[in-house]
């Protein structure tokens, strides 16, 4: 098969490894890709936007399947676009990625279904999200509607600083047009968990669980990023807490979803939190998560391509899905600055140090003659299995010591609740 994947971040390099490895694969495309995945992948010049460009390349190349990684593309419609011109394109139709690309549309949908999720209220007018903010109190969460880069969700310790998270938001427009309406939200306490599943719109297949690191400094400090590091799976998520889900959360969004003429194919993700009431929904994304990908997709022992193909072919049912033993762990190498302003062009040396056990996923980088250089926030992604959490922590950590730039950040804390716990 001729596949084109769709994206140019960590996310899509894993992405990209596990297509290659596939024996189904003879032609692997990455649209735009990046430094680390044109090793894998033959990079071509295409914005992830650009759906009439994509759409073109797939029809002159004789594509097979399109693989929609990331979320922008998918919330244009570029999956719809695809199947009109007689494509197969794996993940979510337009009106289905809206439980990502609109929060608001997702907290409704939950409420109308019976999904549990945080006390919500969704304001177009800054006054009046300001007016439910000085009477709800805080800690508050303040969301923008919108996709936002990972990076539009703040958990406002005081009443301040949510009334300025909402003028940042909805004055500011820190955020775009994201920043037209604002969820405002109770503030759940408990860990978090991301549960990513495959769905061909009447079966659901959860994978193994993982544990997104948000905020950008060791401790949860600092502000939220797209994700610092990842675990895979989180020792929290029991198997007791796994049929909950499913039950209260999982197959609810999978049927209402279908019964909303909004039939879900590809990968859903739902990020939990864990409270004292029990699993909640934080959010939905309408992809694969970025860095839980290239936590998941190493522990992943079915072939992607057959997988891809059963969910096109509305055959997930049919087929075994299999893991392997033991746990990962991925490590975010980020750009001094990151989230905020960083430089670009830093000469990343050590690569080639890496052991060979640990898989270095590129995320932001750019080829600069025989080497590579920074080319945006979150850089690479160090991942690397072993029989225990524990062992795969450190094996990551093992691959982090030997990777260098001026001005390289990364946290020094990634599982370490898990293993507390």
């Amino acid at each position: 098969m001729t596949i084109l994947l769709i994206g140019s971040g960590g996310r899509e390099h894993a992405i990209a490894t596990a297509l290659a490895a596939s024996p189904h694969t003879t032609k692997l495309f990455c649209a735009p890709g990046n430094g680390g995945i044109a090793n894998v992948a033959e990079c071509v010049n295409i914005a992830a936007t650009d759906v009439a460009g994509v759409v073109d390349f797939a029809e002159s190349h004789g594509v097979d399947l399109v693989f929609v990684a990331s979320d922008d593309p998918l919330a244009l419609g570029m999956v719809d676009a695809l199947e009109k011109a007689g494509i197969r394109a794996f993940g979510p139709r337009q009106n289905a990625a809206i439980i990502e690309s609109s929060k608001a549309f997702s907290k409704s949908f939950m409420a109308k279904y019976g999904i549990p999720t945080a006390a919500h209220a969704t304001f177009s007018d800054c006054d009046a999200a300001l007016a439910y903010i000085r009477e709800r109190g805080a800690p508050i969460v303040v969301k923008a509607d919108g996709l936002a880069l990972g990076k539009g969700v703040i958990v406002a310790q005081t009443v301040a600083a949510a009334e300025e998270a909402v003028r940042s938001i909805m004055l500011d427009r820190r955020f775009g047009e994201s920043g037209a309406r604002v969820i405002i939200e109770e503030f759940m306490t408990g860990r978090e968990v991301t549960v990513l599943a495959f769905t061909d719109g009447a079966t659901v297949v959860p994978m193994l669980s993982s544990q997104d690191h948000k905020r950008v400094f060791d401790g949860d400090e600092g502000p939220n990023t797209g994700g610092m590091g990842a675990i895979c799976p989180c020792p929290l998520y029991t198997e007791t807490l796994a049929a909950q889900c499913v039950d209260m959360i999982f197959r609810p969004t999978i049927d209402g979803l279908r019964a909303e003429g909004r039939e879900f194919r590809g990968v859903i993700y739902f990020e939990i939190m864990l409270t004292p009431q029990g699993p909640r929904v934080i959010e939905y994304n309408a992809r694969f998560g970025d860095p839980e990908a290239q936590a998941v997709l190493p522990m992943l022992d079915t072939d992607l391509v057959d997988i891809c193909n059963a969910v096109v072919d509305g055959r997930l049912a049919e087929l075994p899905i299999r893991w392997k033993s033991g746990a990962s762990c991925c490590v975010v190498m980020a750009s001094e600055g990151y989230p905020s302003e960083y430089e670009k062009g830093r000469v990343i040396s050590g690569l080639d140090d890496v052991p060979s056990d640990i898989t270095v996923y590129h995320a932001g980088t750019k080829r600069d003659g025989d080497g590579y250089v920074t080319n945006g926030g979150r850089v690479l992604g160090v991942t690397a299995r072993g029989d225990t959490l524990k062992a795969a922590i450190a094996r990551a950590y093992d691959g982090v010591a030997a990777i260098r730039w001026d001005g390289a950040h990364f946290r020094r804390d990634i599982g370490h609740h898990a293993l507390q716990k």
